[in-house]
């Protein structure tokens, strides 16, 4: 009797699978954009004087990475390899400048002190590398999946670089006085003023806090140099 065999069919992958789940986590800690892969620092050190600009652009860019990942995901196919980079920047730009119309038309205050950098968001070297790298040769649901990661894993350092430099720097979280009570005096506490730290107020400070963060982040993840 001739044998006959049977072929083994895959199980189709969850919504939410362990690989899946990889792409919104590794970028958390261990696949860090900022702290591991050195990306999008400038913006770390120029927006991160305050938490309520840091937010906004923190905001700002999980939209856009993972905005821009889906439609580029879409239309890959369809993108002429030797035009890809500049399809990538015209889809970026298009949501770069939806989210500053937003910003202006509903949060104008903070638009202004964002100034700028909202629109270099088009030049924000995570958003362009998770296109080159994962949106061209990935399904949508998994580019979204690895869009929002990245930016999520970019977000939470910008903002914990922000908390401490406007701690810090201005005694102050979300512009409400944290150190606005810090004498004694016979009577009780007395109402002296957090004095201005300078230091965490400038980029050296934002570095500072930086380095400080990825020495803890590499100890815990014991990681080594080869």
């Amino acid at each position: 009797m001739a044998e006959t065999t049977v072929a083994k069919v895959k199980p189709a992958e969850t919504l939410l699978s362990k690989r899946r789940k990889a792409l919104v986590t590794d970028p958390l800690n261990s696949d860090n954009p900022v702290t591991v892969q050195v990306l999008g620092i400038c913006s770390a050190l120029a927006v991160t004087v305050k938490l309520e600009p840091t937010l906004v652009m923190a905001i700002a860019v999980v939209v856009v990475v993972a905005l821009s990942n889906l439609s580029i995901s879409l239309i890959r196919n369809l993108i002429p390899n030797r035009i890809r980079i500049i399809v990538q920047l015209a889809v970026v730009a298009t949501l770069v400048a939806v989210v500053d119309q937003v910003l202006k038309a509903y949060f104008y205050d903070v638009s202004k002190l964002l100034s700028v950098f909202v629109g270099l968001i088009i030049t924000n070297c995570i958003v362009m590398g998770r296109l080159e790298a994962y949106a061209m040769g990935n399904k949508p649901y998994d580019s979204v999946l690895d869009g929002l990661g990245n930016g999520l894993g970019y977000s939470w350092i910008i903002l914990t670089i922000a908390f401490f430099r406007e701690l810090f720097g201005s005694g102050a979280v979300f512009g409400f006085k944290v150190f606005e009570a810090i004498g004694i005096s016979e009577t009780g506490w007395t109402g002296a003023a957090f004095p201005t730290n300078g230091l965490m107020t400038s980029p050296v400070g934002a570095f500072l806090i930086l380095g400080i963060i990825i020495w803890v982040q590499r100890h815990f993840n014991k990681y080594h140099e080869h």
